[in-house]
């Protein structure tokens, strides 16, 4: 039985081919996620630690963080305590934060671009330094290597640098530093600056930590203990060793975030790769029909088939396997490409031993378990009446059990659905979806036939016969076919589910701003808040009207918020009652929820942060206010002027300035006037609504690509079974096709032929795997607008026709290479085939 075995691998190998293919597509993911993974794990263990080499001890704050400031930190003052205690080296305090760089034509250098101060006594110094020397005394920079180089700053140049704390200020760059793939580079600019100019720049309230080294004969543990009595007992004191496991462990989980995430992709992959493998052996095994069963007459065991196949499989998964595993390598030097420009520490490919035996035992079982039911299957038909050619039955029906089952799972999911977009409750969601793609799979045997009649009706009609004859052969085994769109529903699912989702948050977003942003130009911050001096800049400038920096705190039971009054009209709906232009000291807007819960009219007096406002409005808004920072519902709010809201929360600061040209100011006029104010402010950015609404989408459309990318892989597994189904049938059919050939069909009738039966088996696996995609992502909208949110379903006509199109031109070529196998044979060998 061995040696029948490995002579029946020879035997089919090309069957086989195609669906080892899916296997091999399958492993390959999952071997290169596996791959890139352990590269990015190296660098991070090669990166730990690399700016603390010299540190033997560091002080961390006490958690006192409020709302959305950080904690205050450390004065100088702690910091010479610590300088003071016997056994101490060095100690110098250090602060990091988002800053940013004028480049040499005077523009932001682009990207998130961090501030960091430098130590300044040797003992502490840990950056490896290309160019010149760390800076040593105020007014000093070092930028990295690939900042200086990008903008031509050789050192002793001025370079132009500032953050939070106000416009850019000179500095003199005196060096350049390496920290590419560090967990110091952003993407952007790294600027070393000295201790005081770093809290300058930051706009910091203290250092973040104490960095500390020790004397030679003190141990680490020792010098920690040492340096606990003279900080706040709260504060945190952690040796070398430490410093280096924490940061391990953050690097660490996040790479493993990353590697869950992506071996998810990978299992869906898979589970595609397994109904092809299962369809590939329950045609092929349903064409040794014979061939077993003389196998049985001349005293092989049920059992002995059984193992026989199931060998098969197995030396199928191995060698797939291990294709799967060089590709796989390819696979991750092309993650680690993409991802090298955001400036993650992606390392080199690294291939382990554990990677290679997890990928053979996961393909191998994967082909193995995907074969037991087709194996048992094909040893259930007798002996002697298989040897007969009437007995030789390929179109198995399913039982009555599966589908009802299956009618009654599809149901199920399709109610859980629609209860999922009036409920807005993700585990209808979750299971809605789960549900309807079960009852697809179960009920596939009836749906998928009944789907292929409708859609090959307008085909009969404008090719007649022929498409007749696609239609009968592409019903002739529901279950082939059921198995065949099955996987293509998966992918093709889970493209729609995120296309359609990714096109209505990106509606609800630009909605969002058009309710929520009443003018015409908008200064952002690149990251944090915005620099402490821009707004009083802009409002100097006589050719802008309202300038406006939008807020948001509860405070008192209700959400108070900032507004402009030649503004705040354009973001209502209605005004219930007074004047909005009223707005001002002393004054408040009330929105009409909170009015009538606590009995409110113009002219009544609410209190909001120990102070009392007059209420010259009653209003109705367009939509929540942007940045809520609340889970209060969004009529719980009193609206305040900006003046009223910074005095009475002056830390809060704000991400946003919304602006308006004064009157008789032509736009043009006043976009001059802003970008004269910003371009000494290189952490912030200007825009126009347009603009504003693409930086705010622009995520959702790189997660969008960054997702169908992965998802595409199983899609084109999928489309290897459409391929490898319509393979096999030609197979099977080779005497049919010849019979066909003889009464006068031409090769180009022929190819037309198994081109539509391809045709139809990929569009309906498309439809299906777009209705279950649309319906899963109608009901996670309904669950975000439960959260808080204004989302409805958004159908992008374009991206789903495009979807539907892709699948038809696949299926298409998925017919070439089956076509010209049924074409090639001569009518008379086609006819004489056993």
């Amino acid at each position: 039985m061995l040696r029948l075995t490995l002579r029946s691998l020879r035997a089919d190998a090309l069957r086989l081919a195609l669906s080892s293919l899916a296997i091999v597509l399958g492993v390959a993911f999952i071997a290169g996620t596996l791959m890139f993974t352990d590269g990015m794990k190296a660098a991070s263990y090669a990166k730990a630690g690399a700016f603390d080499r010299h540190t033997d001890a560091a002080v961390y704050p006490a958690d006192t963080a409020s709302g959305d400031r950080p904690p205050a930190g450390f004065d100088q003052a702690v910091v010479d305590r610590v300088r003071a205690v016997p056994g101490v080296r060095a100690a110098e305090g250090e602060v990091t934060g988002l800053g940013g760089v004028l480049g040499a034509d005077g523009k932001p250098v682009l990207g998130y671009s961090l501030v960091a101060s430098v130590p300044a006594d040797p003992a502490l110094q840990s950056y490896d330094v290309t160019q010149g020397q760390l800076p040593q005394r105020p007014g000093e920079v070092v930028l990295d290597e690939r900042t200086a180089e990008a903008e031509g700053f050789a050192i002793g140049a001025t370079v132009r640098v500032g953050g939070n704390g106000g416009q850019a200020t000179d500095y003199r760059l005196v060096g350049v530093v390496d920290v590419a793939g560090s967990s110091r580079d952003f993407g952007g600019a790294f600027i070393g600056l000295t201790g005081p100019d770093a809290l300058k720049v930051t706009d910091s309230r203290g250092y973040g930590r104490i960095m500390v080294a020790g004397q030679p004969d003190v141990s680490d543990e020792e010098l920690a203990k040492r340096i606990a009595p003279v900080v706040d007992a709260k504060a945190t004191v952690l040796t070398h060793q430490q410093i280096v496991d924490e940061g391990l462990q953050d690097a660490v989980r996040d790479v493993e975030q990353f590697n869950m995430g992506l071996l998810l992709f990978a299992a869906i992959s898979v589970l595609v790769a397994a109904f092809v493998i299962t369809n590939t052996f329950t045609i092929v095994l349903a064409q040794r029909t014979q061939r077993t069963a003389l196998l049985r007459v001349v005293g092989a065991t049920r059992g002995q088939v059984f193992r026989s196949v199931l060998l098969e499989s197995a030396v199928l998964g191995v060698a797939a396997s291990l294709a799967g595993v060089l590709i796989g390598a390819v696979i991750a030097v092309g993650l680690g490409a993409l991802l090298s420009p955001t400036g993650a520490a992606t390392g080199e490919v690294t291939l382990s031993a554990a990677t290679v035996l997890l990928s053979v035992v996961l393909g191998t079982s994967i082909t193995v378990g995907a074969a037991i039911l087709p194996a048992w299957r094909g040893t259930r038909v007798p002996p002697v009446a298989a040897l007969s050619d009437a007995a030789v039955q390929t179109t198995r029906r399913a039982g009555w059990l599966r589908l009802v089952i299956g009618g009654t799972t599809f149901a199920a999911g399709v109610a859980a659905l629609l209860l999922a977009g009036s409920t807005g409750s993700a585990a209808f969601v979750a299971a809605g979806g789960v549900l309807t793609f079960a009852g697809i799979v179960l009920f596939g045997p009836l749906l998928v036939p009944a789907l292929v009649r409708v859609l090959g009706w307008p085909a009969r009609l404008l090719l007649g016969s022929i498409a007749g004859l696609a239609i009968a052969n592409a019903v002739r085994n529901p279950r082939r076919i059921a198995a065949t769109a099955s996987a293509l529903v998966i992918g093709i699912g889970l493209v729609s589910a995120f296309t359609v989702g990714a096109q209505s948050t990106k509606e609800g977003i630009e909605r969002s701003v058009d309710n929520q942003v009443g003018a015409d130009f908008l200064v952002t911050a690149t990251g944090g808040d915005l620099p402490g001096t821009i707004v009083a800049d802009l409002k100097k400038r006589p050719e802008l009207g309202s300038v406006h920096v939008p807020r948001t705190v509860e405070s008192g039971g209700a959400r108070v918020v900032s507004a402009h009054r030649d503004q705040v009209g354009r973001t209502l709906a209605r005004v219930v009652e007074g004047d909005v232009g009223k707005l001002g000291p002393g004054t408040a807007l009330v929105y009409d929820s909170l009015a009538r819960e606590r009995g409110l009219t113009v002219g009544s007096t609410v209190p909001v942060a120990n102070r009392t406002f007059q209420v010259v409005a009653v209003v109705v808004a367009k939509g929540e206010p942007m940045m809520s920072g609340s889970d209060l519902p969004a009529g719980q709010t009193i609206a305040v002027s900006d003046d009223e809201f910074s005095a009475l929360f002056p830390d809060r600061r704000g991400y946003l300035v919304q602006l308006d040209p004064a009157d008789g100011v032509a736009e043009l006029r006043a976009r001059d006037a802003i970008e004269a104010v910003i371009s000494n402010y290189p952490t912030v950015s200007l825009m126009d609504q347009a603009g504003y609404k693409k930086m705010l989408t622009g995520t959702v459309d790189m997660l969008l690509a960054f997702v169908t990318a992965l998802l595409g892989l199983a899609v084109v597994i999928a489309l290897v079974g459409v391929a490898n189904t319509l393979t096999l049938s030609v197979v099977e059919r080779t005497r049919e096709n010849g019979v066909l050939r003889a009464v006068g069909l031409t090769r180009g009738r022929m190819r037309a032929m198994l081109a539509v039966e391809a045709l139809l088996m990929s569009l309906v696996g498309a439809l299906l795997g777009i209705g279950l995609g649309t319906g899963v992502s109608a009901g996670a909208m309904s669950f975000l607008n439960e959260l808080g949110g204004d989302f409805t379903v958004d159908l992008p006509w374009g991206q789903l026709g495009l979807i539907l199109a892709v699948a038809a031109v696949a299926a298409l070529a998925a017919s070439v290479l089956p076509a010209r196998r049924a074409v090639s044979r001569p009518v008379v060998e086609a006819l004489g085939v056993e």
